[in-house]
């Protein structure tokens, strides 16, 4: 009698606590959905994710090409700063479209971080170059000089493109040994001509020169023309960007743009001093300003 009445208790129990245990179930289901769901979208997240690492990552290049929000601004006020000029940031971002384009489309890569890059492609054009003649000493697999052209027809200049680089299979630079690229691709001349083309270089307006710029007879081959534009990138000794100055003071046009690469990149000293020690002398270049770690300077 008394296991029956307990029986019946206990039923009685479950039957009063069933609306409560049924709401503690519905909200543990709901639980378990909404966390689902939450798992879900993170998987299409990561997934995402790895998908954009594998077109912008930094596997067979040195840096990604993966810039925040906050680093574009940054970067545009730069170039404002330098260039005086409205639309910095929209001309930024249409820098930055052209450097993702190059390096997918292209073999090898752009040598230098993200920043540099840009900076380069966007203040150059802004700084009213007095002609499209562009003169680059080192180029690499190319692909940046094809950049410097669109970004010079992008603002109405049509380009003439001289290119002179020894087309070492590896990159060249006093006291530095690299066995091989991290892109894992040689540098050869058919490489560089086939960047340029991915690039849109119209091979009627190019001139690629092997060899160095000091060697006498390639400044000879080289200085028939005035340049509207010079890309200082070779050798990046003190003695190297003296060198590469001291030619660039006789073949620049009043007005034209300088750049030099990696002025403000503490690993590559010589070419601040050179730069310095040129600017403290009789010269006909002037210092405009700094952008990430490329200074521009004016030739008058």
């Amino acid at each position: 009698m008394k296991f029956h009445s307990s029986l019946i208790a206990s039923r009685s129990a479950r039957r009063a606590l069933r609306p409560v245990l049924d709401q503690l179930d519905q909200r543990i289901d709901r639980k378990l959905r909404s966390a689902r769901r939450e798992l879900t979208v993170l998987r299409e997240e990561l997934r995402k994710a790895h998908s954009t690492e594998l077109l912008l990552g930094r596997d067979g290049r040195l840096t990604d090409r993966q810039p925040s929000r906050e680093e574009i601004v940054e970067l545009a006020a730069q170039i404002a700063v330098l260039t005086g000029r409205d639309g910095a940031y929209k001309e930024t971002v249409l820098a930055y479209r052209t450097l993702v384009e190059l390096e997918n489309r292209g073999v090898g890569r752009i040598a230098g971080s993200t920043r540099n890059i840009l900076g380069k492609l966007t203040a150059t054009p802004l700084l009213n170059p007095p002609n499209g003649e562009i003169l680059e000493i080192g180029t690499l697999y190319g692909l940046f000089a094809g950049g410097m052209a669109r970004q010079l027809l992008r603002a109405g200049l049509p380009y003439e493109l001289t290119i002179v680089d020894p087309l070492s299979p590896v990159q060249l630079q006093p006291g530095f040994e690299i066995s091989s690229d991290p892109s894992g691709t040689p540098v050869t001349e058919a490489v560089v001509r086939a960047n340029l083309g991915y690039a849109g270089v119209d091979d009627a307006r190019l001139r690629l020169c092997k060899g160095f710029s000091e060697d006498p007879a390639v400044r000879e081959e080289l200085s028939d023309r005035q340049y509207g534009v010079v890309i200082i990138d070779g050798d990046h000794s003190f003695e190297g960007v003296a060198n590469d100055l001291e030619w660039t003071e006789r073949v620049a046009a009043p007005g034209a743009v300088v750049v030099m690469d990696d002025y403000g990149d503490g690993r590559w000293a010589g070419v601040r001093e050179a730069t310095e020690k040129r600017l403290a002398g009789e010269t006909r270049l002037r210092m405009i300003g700094q952008v990430a770690t490329s200074a521009f300077l004016r030739a008058i």
